[in-house]
């Protein structure tokens, strides 16, 4: 196995490029390393991206976005109260991946590129319209996060491409989110089904909302149909069904050890109707 520490995302896409057998990018390490102690995947090219400058980075910008690094673990995220406070659904998914010690390293752009359906840190960052950008031998692209993952363990980059930074918009005022899942255990488990919502108010009523489910298709899925159906609304009984409706149609899962394909369609409603409840508490100035 080569070891390469690459001093610049330019630098770390030439070396992926002109790889010839298997590249692992290594940043938080919590997949990569464990896999590779596993005997799941043993790289040709470990390619270290912790050099980079701006990796270790996360910043607020004068509009309001913010810019994180590809090695800004966890831990960092729920660190930080002005993040917190912005996008309080984005730091919950992420504070769900692994244990105490995980979350020192664990980052979300390794979640992401993972590509599992079930990945907690992704339906937070689907549903605040995040977008990563993406380094390649061709320059630089960005693209929105629910276009990464387009299968189980896979994803929309191509040979050489690396993701090189993740971007928050500005949260803006009467704005909230917040990410729910399900599992048999409450802690250090995979996730039966997730969701995240994302809504911005006037006044008492919904004018803009995103709604993410996870472990439910081969993806993580962008649900506009539940959005619709709170967006207008003042999140009354109505809405609320016509949300878990829209949610539950939307997924498409199976049936594993962990739960039936029906308990996971009804799980999807009922836990798109409990974020929706939260974000829209917070986005009234609840900051449970």
């Amino acid at each position: 196995m080569n070891y390469h520490l690459a001093t610049s995302f330019e630098e770390a896409a030439r070396i992926a490029a002109n790889a010839g057998g298997t590249t692992r990018f290594l940043a938080g390490g919590t997949d990569v390393l464990v896999q590779m102690r596993a005997g799941m995947v043993l790289p040709d090219d470990l390619i270290d991206l912790k050099a980079i400058p701006g990796t270790d980075a996360m910043t607020q910008l004068a509009d309001g976005s913010w810019q994180i690094g590809v090695a800004v673990p966890g831990a960092r995220l729920g660190a930080n109260a002005d993040l917190c406070r912005d996008w309080p659904g984005v730091v919950e998914g992420m504070e769900l991946v692994g244990s105490t010690q995980v979350q020192g390293r664990a980052t979300l752009t390794g979640n992401l590129c993972n590509g599992s359906p079930a990945a907690d840190s992704v339906p937070g960052l689907v549903a605040a319209g995040a977008t990563v950008v993406i380094t390649g031998p061709e320059g630089s692209r960005e693209l929105p996060v629910e276009e990464v993952p387009t299968g189980p363990g896979k994803t929309a980059l191509n040979k050489g491409e690396l993701i090189s930074e993740i971007r928050l918009p500005a949260r803006g005022d009467n704005a909230g989110d917040a990410y729910l899942r399900f599992t048999p255990r409450t802690e250090m488990d995979i996730a039966v089904v997730g969701c995240a919502v994302s809504l911005r108010l006037d006044g008492d009523k919904i004018v803009e909302a995103r709604v993410s489910l996870g472990a439910v298709a081969p993806t993580v899925l962008l649900v506009a149909e539940a959005a619709d159906a709170i967006i207008g609304t003042t999140l009354d009984d109505a809405a609320l069904d016509a949300l878990a409706a829209a949610a539950s149609k939307a997924a498409k899962p199976i049936s594993d050890k962990r739960g039936s394909a029906e308990y996971r369609i009804e799980i999807a409603g009922v836990l798109a109707k409990r974020a929706a409840k939260i974000a829209y508490g917070r986005a009234k100035g609840d900051n449970k």
